[in-house]
């Protein structure tokens, strides 16, 4: 266990050391969330109103969950980088637990996904955000964005070593995203959709973790809907990201020893 902490230590130290020679790696992680915060906090903002508080209050949940979710096509992207350049090679040369290679490169892009939640707080802060339930809450909010970010890093992973291919990894990962983000309560309420639409937007995973952070930073939560998303909604974001990391970690793990056998 030792010698795999310092392994992780040291592939975590790499990831940082390649983005600090290669600065333009962060553009994706800084200017795009706070471009995501000032076009739909300002943008949008000045032109759409939700009950119990300001639209601004109430995007924000939904623009972080976005920023965690393209931790997907980050990683997947990161991963079949490895494969192709004959990084992953060079690692199986080396006396270098084979779980530290992808722990390392989610635990990376994870640090990267908290530099993106504090800058678009920041920003988000200047706009009008507020966090209303106390510092513990909106810590524990917080948590669960990072906690979605990192499996959604393992799954982006999975996706890369079962894909190896730039342009499959964008095109999957898009189609993914597309319709969980939108067709959800991340971005306007959703009670002007028709009923059965409205219910696949209330049992979206994607809405689950949305009002989750909603209600742990106090902001309006309109078109909540009823069932269980809606009544235990922290519950079942935890319980949605352990069962996700529960079947992808142990997935990518096996195909990662299939990749690096070819």
């Amino acid at each position: 266990m030792t010698e795999t902490l310092s392994d992780v230590r040291a592939l975590v130290g790499r990831h940082f050391r390649h983005i600090y020679r290669i600065p333009e790696q962060l553009i994706s992680v800084t200017i795009m969330p706070i471009a995501f915060v000032l076009i739909f906090g300002m943008l949008f903002g000045s032109a759409m109103q939700v009950e119990g508080g300001s639209y601004q209050e109430y995007i924000m949940a939904g623009i972080f969950i976005q920023v965690m979710m393209a931790n997907i096509s980050q990683t997947a992207l990161g991963v079949v980088g490895d494969l192709s350049n004959g990084l992953v090679d060079r690692f199986r040369s080396l006396p270098i637990s084979r779980s530290a290679v992808l722990i390392g490169r989610t635990t990376a892009d994870m640090a990267l996904a908290a530099w993106s939640c504090a800058l678009m707080a920041g920003v988000g802060y200047l706009i009008g955000w507020r966090i209303h339930n106390g510092l513990p809450k909106a810590l524990a909010a917080f948590g669960l964005l990072l906690l979605l970010g990192f499996a959604m890093s393992w799954l982006g992973a999975l996706l890369g070593l079962a894909l190896r291919s730039t342009e499959s990894v964008n095109a999957l990962a898009f189609m993914a995203m597309m319709p969980l983000v939108f067709l959800s309560n991340a971005f306007v309420p959703p009670d002007g959709l028709p009923t059965w639409l409205r219910v696949v937007a209330e049992w979206n995973p994607v809405s689950m973790v949305v009002t989750a952070c909603r209600q742990l930073f106090g902001n309006p939560t309109v078109g909540l809907g009823t069932g269980l998303p809606a009544e235990h909604p922290v519950m079942m974001s935890l319980l949605l990201i352990g069962g996700i990391l529960a079947v992808v970690v142990p997935m990518s793990g096996r195909a990662y020893s299939t990749a690096t056998a070819r």
